[in-house]
């Protein structure tokens, strides 16, 4: 009998393993390659005003919540993902725990919170009382959840952030599914990557408009 593995404990390597899931090179994919055009001036306030409320915010212990509130929901916002023909749903159903320890040993509990826009953008949003939960842990959640989304749709989108960095997943579900990963984005780099992240998230929304 085989016995069923929480979607919380999957590793990457069981992932891959269980839907023949292969990596390919990210170079390929339009939405995340440079250059990215400059944002608005009223889009530069807004996204500088994120950058300068995570950086004070996270000088304490952070409430769960306030990555989606503070650093998430502002960048669909500015993408329009909060306009028609869009619809965001939030995955009540499969917030994820997680655990990890600190440098000091310490457990540090958090979770994985789920959007899904037009079940084409998987969004997963690292919530914990700190932000040292690494962007990767919550590749194998993601992947997972989009092999199994029910859209026919083969070329699927996703984002893992914990509020401080940002990672794009484009998943292909053909006969043999791969995965491609962007660079990692931060939103504390002293070059405004928050404003690429943002590009990014417009050239996939237009995508799933196609």
């Amino acid at each position: 009998m085989v016995q069923a593995i929480p979607i919380s404990d999957l590793t990457l390597r069981q992932v891959k393993e269980q839907f023949g899931l292969i990596q390919v090179d990210g170079d390929a994919i339009a939405e995340w390659q440079p250059p990215f055009p400059e944002p608005t001036d009223l889009e530069q306030q807004v996204l500088n005003r994120v950058q300068a409320n995570f950086a004070y915010l996270s000088e304490r212990t952070l409430a769960e919540g306030l990555v989606n509130m503070v650093v998430v929901s502002p960048l669909l916002d500015l993408a329009g993902f909060y306009q028609p023909p869009f619809d965001v749903d939030i995955e009540f159903e499969v917030s994820i725990p997680i655990q990890a320890e600190d440098e000091d040993q310490k457990l540090v509990k958090g979770r994985i919170d789920i959007l899904v826009l037009k079940h084409r953008l998987w969004i997963l949003i690292i919530e914990s009382k700190r932000t040292r939960f690494d962007v990767m842990e919550a590749l194998p959640q993601a992947l997972a959840y989009m092999m199994g989304c029910p859209s026919r749709d083969r070329s699927l989108f996703g984002l893992a952030t914990n509020g401080r960095e940002f990672l794009f997943i484009h998943l292909k579900r053909d006969k043999v599914p791969s995965y491609s990963l962007s660079p990692i984005f931060s939103v504390t780099a002293p070059n405004h990557e928050i404003y690429a992240v943002l590009s990014i998230l417009k050239r996939i929304g237009a995508a799933l408009l196609t």
